[in-house]
């Protein structure tokens, strides 16, 4: 009977209303219709998100002591921050160059704020709690896989590899650690968790009609928007593997593929290994399993313009982030009630 209701779970996701909403932005697209999110409106949507996340894990966070568990989820997060880089560039090299590489792997190591926030949603749909300080860790894992993304590529360079010819933009440490912590999503996730830290419950009596009962219909929308952009950057996944000396388009979409399960692999074990519960461990999984498509490439392009965003940003746009918004949250909470039963 176990077994029947979380598969349940598994198949009910499956026809929940944001994850509808992701499907019919990409249908739109793949049907030619003029379909579109004014980028003013996708932007105010993607604002009202973080903000409401960053506020409700605040004042969760406010509720709870700060204990050994929050410092072993916290801990766990940068670990997979700084790790992940490593392993998937090493892994990859063989096929990309080392540009492409490093960008790649700064890419999977670092996360999707929306992925998170789709997965929040999720377990709040299901009754399950999980902690806030996860909001923070979620923003605490931006910053350490573009370091070590760039660490790694500066490292073939000065070996003499086929690096040097792309070349790096002379970007010092502070300008990096400065794009990784004050572009915007991180700042107002951020400020909103500080703030709904220090108002706590009062505050959220205060905001609940503002943060809580628009929260599914603003995913909604923006999960259509989603679902529009991921369709159209296909194409450019397309135009990528055509370019001389690129990477053949069946090994950017495996790659895409594998990486967030073995990713998300690594990050389940390690919430098995600190004893997480259902909730924070589903979330952790899912930092590990997801791809930045906003703050690395905009970090690249700073400093490793050698690198080619039509791989490194269509791979986690494209295909990483619908396999997870569709599959790899139910997939992996299913594998972690299998677990824990």
């Amino acid at each position: 009977m176990k077994v029947l209701a979380m598969s349940g779970t598994f198949f009910a996701n499956l026809t929940s209303p944001p994850l509808l909403f992701f499907c019919l932005g990409l249908l739109a697209t793949f049907a030619r219709s003029d379909l579109d999110i004014p980028n003013p409106v996708a932007k105010a949507v993607s604002i009202y998100l973080l903000l409401a996340i960053g506020f409700k894990g605040g004042v969760a966070l406010s509720e709870s002591p700060f204990s050994v568990d929050v410092l072993l989820a916290l801990g766990a997060a940068l670990l997979l921050a700084a790790a992940v880089p490593v392993f998937v560039y090493f892994m990859i090299s063989r096929w990309f160059d080392a540009a492409d590489a490093a960008a790649v792997a700064a890419t999977y190591g670092s996360i999707s704020a929306v992925t998170f926030v789709t997965a929040t949603h999720y377990l709040d749909s299901l009754g399950i709690a999980w902690g806030g300080h996860f909001v923070a860790a979620m923003a605490l894992m931006e910053a350490p896989a573009i370091v070590v993304g760039l660490y790694l590529y500066r490292r073939s360079a000065g070996k003499g590899t086929e690096a040097g010819a792309g070349g790096v933009e002379e970007t010092t440490l502070s300008e990096l650690l400065r794009e990784a912590f004050l572009n915007g999503s991180v700042v107002l996730i951020l400020g909103s968790l500080l703030i709904g830290w220090v108002n706590g419950k009062d505050g959220m009596d205060q905001l609940a009609p503002f943060v809580k009962a628009p929260f599914v219909g603003m995913l909604c929308i923006f999960l259509l928007d989603m679902g529009l952009v991921a369709a159209r950057r296909l194409r450019d996944l397309q135009a990528a593997s055509s370019q001389e000396q690129s990477v053949p388009l069946t090994s950017m979409v495996g790659f895409a593929v594998l990486l967030p399960a073995l990713n998300g692999s690594v990050a389940l074990l390690l919430a098995v290994l600190a004893g997480m519960s259902e909730g924070d461990a589903l979330l952790l999984t899912i930092l590990g399993a997801s791809a930045s498509y906003i703050a690395v490439p905009a970090a690249m392009r700073l400093a490793l313009p050698a690198a080619n965003p039509g791989i490194y940003l269509t791979m986690a746009l494209a295909v990483t982030f619908p396999l997870n918004i569709i599959l790899g949250i139910p997939l992996f909470h299913l594998i972690i009630q299998i677990i824990a039963n």
